[in-house]
């Protein structure tokens, strides 16, 4: 006699889709403003933890890859971020979110990112 499966996590399992077949959408974290972040698209890895970005205000600056960040998600050129800049230097930032390209393209469907670095 096999034992029966795993029932509970097939019985159980959340569902991407409704019956509609629409997609349900999960919270992506945005620019917080009063914080004075910002959109940005990685340009060049420079090395060093650091990576040159395009913001969302035309300006390129040099972000900061901060060590908790450079342990879980590798930055890479092209992908969409959200930095904030420094406040003594305003060509320098530390990115603070780094968008997946699936995430990325669900803003720009939805219309939420600017049309300056709009992209994807």
């Amino acid at each position: 006699m096999t034992p029966p499966g795993n029932t509970y996590a097939r019985a159980h399992r959340p569902h991407s889709t409704t019956q509609d077949g629409e997609e349900g959408y999960y919270r992506l974290p945005l620019p917080n403003r009063k914080k004075n972040e910002l959109f940005a698209i990685a340009d060049q890895l420079l090395g060093g933890s650091r990576i040159h970005v395009v913001c969302e205000d035309k300006k390129s600056r040099m972000a900061r890859i901060p060590g908790k960040m450079k342990r879980k998600a590798r930055v890479r050129a092209g992908d969409l971020l959200i930095i904030k800049p420094w406040d003594i230097q305003n060509e320098k930032a530390d990115i603070v979110f780094r968008y997946s390209r699936t995430q990325a393209s669900s803003l720009s469907r939805r219309k939420m990112l600017p049309e300056e670095i709009n992209v994807f």
